[in-house]
C-alpha cells in the first residue's frame, strides 16, 4: 500500500510541476518552441506591395496615370470619379493592412519584443505606420485605435484622420527608439533573408521611417500647425540616394494561386486593356515644359507611326483604332487588349521589376515644396534638382536599392536594356535638364507647378496615394497641374463633386460594420466625394 501512495504522490509531483515538460504533445524537443519573427516579413511586405498594386486599377485612373481603353472596362467608373457598387475591387490595401498584415505585424512585434530582436520589433513599428498612413490617405477615416486590441471584437469604431495622423507619428518615432538599439539578440541571419526591402539593413530602415514622418508631417500643408523645418528636417534624415529606395522585389515565375510575379507584370495579365494617358504624355512629349522628357522613351509607349499618344478620362477607342497604327498601346507596349507573355513588358509593368513603397525622388520633391512654402528658393530649387535628376536615373538605369533584386547589368534591375534608347535618353536628357522651363537658372522663378508636375512624373505608375494627395490638396486645379483634363460626365452618384477618398472595403464595413459606417456617412451616395481631414485649412 505504501508503494502505492509513494507512486500516487510522485505522479502528482510531476503532475503540478515538471509533467508539462514531459507530456506536453505541442513542445517539439528536436526545434525551437518560438519562430523566428522574421518569418513574418517577406509575407507582410509582398502583401503591401500587391495591395497598393491591386488598387492601382482604380486609383491610376483617378489620377490620370492611366486610363481603360473602353468605358464599358469594370474600372472605367473610376475616371468618372466613382466606384464600382457593391465590390471590393478598390479596397485590397484595406484588407492588406487589416488582415494580411494586421495581427501577422503584431504576433511578429510581440514576438521579436519577446526574443529581444529589437530591430525586428523597429521594422514591424515602421511598417505597421505605412499601413496606417497610406491607408488614411485612401480612405479617411478608419477603424485603428480598436483594430487588433480584442480579438472577439467583430465590430469597430472609426477614428477621425487627426487621430490616425497622430498614430502614425507615435509609431514611427517608437520604432527610431526601437531601431537605435544595440545588442542581444539583434542581426538575425534570417532578417537578412526575408526582409525583402532592405535585407536588414538597419540604418536603411531608420531612413524609411524618417521618410514616413516627413510624407506625415507635409501632408499638413494646409492646417495653420505645418511645419516646414520639420518636414525638411526628417527628409535630410531619410534617403540619401536612389540606393536607399524601399524597393519590394519579385521572382516573377509564378501567376496562380500562390504568385511571386509583380502584379503590372504580363504573367499575371492584370493590365492588358490600361492605356498611359494623355496626361502624362501631355507632361513628357514637350507640350508642358517645352521640349521632350527623356523618360517618356523608356515609361511611355508610341503608336506604331511613332507618335506618343494617351487616352482621355472615359473615353473609347474603337478595337479597330487599337489595333491600327495610331492605336495607344497597353502598359506592356502591345496592342491593347493582348498581352506580350511572360517575360515581356517594360518598365515598372515587368514580371520581375520591383514596386516602390517610397522613394529618394518622392521626398526630395517634398523638401522642396516645403522649402518653396517658406519663401526659401535656393534649397527649393536645389532639392526640386536633386528630384528630376534622381527620377531620370531611377528611370535610365534601373532600380539600385537591395530591394531591387535579381542583379542583372549595372543596375540591379534595370528598367531599359535596349542601346538605342539608351542613347536617345542621353541625348534628350542634356537638352532637357538645360531647358529653363525645367529647370529655372534662378531660384525665385520655381514655382509650385514646377515641384509638382515633375513629381508626377517621377511617381507615375507607383506613387499613387502620394499623387493623388496632391491632386486633392489643390482640387485637381488645372492651373497648377497644367493640361490636366477633368471626366465629363462624372459619376452620376457625385452630384457634380470630384473624387475625395475611396470607399471602405465592401465585404468588412458595409456588410459587417454598418452601425460604425453609418457614423461617418458612409451610406451616403455621394461619400466618396467628402473632403479629408488633410485637404480642410
Amino acid at each position: 500500500m505504501k508503494k502505492i501512495y509513494l507512486i500516487v504522490a510522485v505522479f502528482l509531483i510531476l503532475a503540478s510541476s515538471g509533467c508539462k515538460k514531459y507530456l506536453d504533445i505541442n513542445t517539439n524537443p528536436n526545434g525551437p518552441s518560438q519562430a523566428d519573427p522574421a518569418l513574418y516579413l517577406a509575407s507582410i511586405q509582398s502583401q503591401y506591395a500587391w495591395g497598393v498594386q491591386f488598387d492601382a486599377r482604380a486609383l491610376a485612373p483617378v489620377v490620370q496615370n492611366w486610363a481603360n481603353s473602353s468605358t464599358g472596362n469594370a474600372f472605367a467608373v473610376y475616371e468618372q470619379h466613382g466606384y464600382i457598387k457593391g465590390s471590393d475591387a478598390s479596397a485590397e490595401l484595406f484588407r492588406n493592412v487589416y488582415w494580411k498584415g494586421g495581427f501577422n505585424t503584431i504576433d511578429m512585434i510581440n514576438n521579436a519584443r519577446a526574443q529581444k530582436k529589437w530591430d525586428i520589433v523597429g521594422i514591424g513599428l515602421a511598417l505597421q505606420a505605412w499601413g496606417w498612413q497610406m491607408l488614411t490617405d485612401y480612405h479617411g477615416e478608419l477603424p485603428v485605435k480598436q483594430a487588433f486590441v480584442d480579438p472577439t471584437r467583430n465590430v469597430f469604431d472609426y477614428d477621425t484622420q487627426d487621430t490616425i495622423y497622430a498614430i502614425v507619428k507615435r509609431l514611427c518615432l517608437e520604432a527610431l527608439t526601437e531601431l537605435n538599439k544595440t545588442g542581444d539578440a539583434m542581426g538575425s541571419p534570417l532578417l537578412q533573408r526575408f526582409d525583402l526591402m532592405y535585407k536588414g539593413n538597419v540604418q536603411k530602415w531608420k531612413r524609411f521611417v524618417y521618410g514616413l514622418l516627413a510624407l506625415n508631417a507635409h501632408h499638413l500643408i494646409k492646417k495653420a500647425s505645418y511645419n516646414a523645418d520639420e518636414v525638411i528636417t526628417y527628409v535630410d534624415s531619410s534617403f540619401v540616394d536612389n540606393k536607399d529606395d524601399a524597393l519590394v522585389p519579385f521572382a516573377g515565375t509564378v501567376a496562380g494561386a500562390n504568385p511571386d510575379a509583380n502584379f503590372f507584370g504580363p504573367l499575371r495579365s492584370n493590365l492588358a486593356s490600361f492605356g498611359q494617358s494623355g496626361f502624362i504624355v501631355r507632361l513628357t512629349d514637350g507640350t508642358v515644359f517645352g521640349s521632350p522628357d527623356p523618360r517618356r522613351l523608356v515609361m511611355l509607349t508610341p503608336s506604331t507611326d511613332g507618335v506618343y499618344r494617351g487616352l482621355g478620362p472615359y473615353t473609347t477607342q474603337s478595337s479597330s483604332v487599337a489595333s491600327s497604327s495610331v492605336g495607344v498601346r497597353n502598359l506592356w507596349g502591345s496592342i491593347m487588349a493582348t498581352n506580350p507573355g511572360a517575360g515581356g513588358g517594360k518598365y515598372l509593368f515587368q514580371d520581375k521589376a520591383p514596386f516602390p513603397l517610397m522613394t529618394y525622388p518622392m521626398l526630395q520633391f517634398v523638401k522642396a515644396e516645403a522649402a518653396l512654402k517658406k519663401n526659401n528658393y535656393g534649397l527649393a530649387l536645389t532639392a526640386y534638382t536633386n528630384g528630376v535628376k534622381a527620377s531620370l536615373d531611377f528611370v535610365q538605369i534601373g532600380a539600385t536599392a537591395p530591394g531591387a533584386t535579381p542583379t542583372s547589368g549595372t543596375a540591379i534591375f534595370p528598367f531599359n536594356t535596349d542601346a538605342a534608347i539608351n542613347s536617345a535618353f542621353n541625348a534628350q536628357k542634356a537638352v532637357f535638364l538645360a531647358n529653363p522651363a525645367v529647370i529655372p537658372t534662378v531660384a525665385s522663378n520655381l514655382t509650385v507647378q514646377h515641384i509638382l508636375l515633375q513629381k508626377y512624373i517621377a511617381l507615375w505608375s507607383y506613387g499613387f496615394i502620394e499623387t493623388w494627395v496632391d491632386l486633392r490638396k489643390y482640387d485637381y486645379n488645372s492651373t497648377v497641374f497644367t493640361s490636366l483634363t477633368l471626366p465629363s460626365p462624372l459619376y452620376v452618384d457625385n452630384g457634380g463633386k470630384l473624387m475625395y477618398r475611396v470607399r471602405p472595403r465592401y465585404n468588412s464595413e458595409y456588410v459587417w460594420n454598418i452601425a460604425a459606417l453609418t457614423a461617418i456617412g458612409g451610406f451616403n451616395p455621394d461619400y466618396q466625394t467628402n473632403k479629408m481631414w488633410i485637404q480642410l485649412p
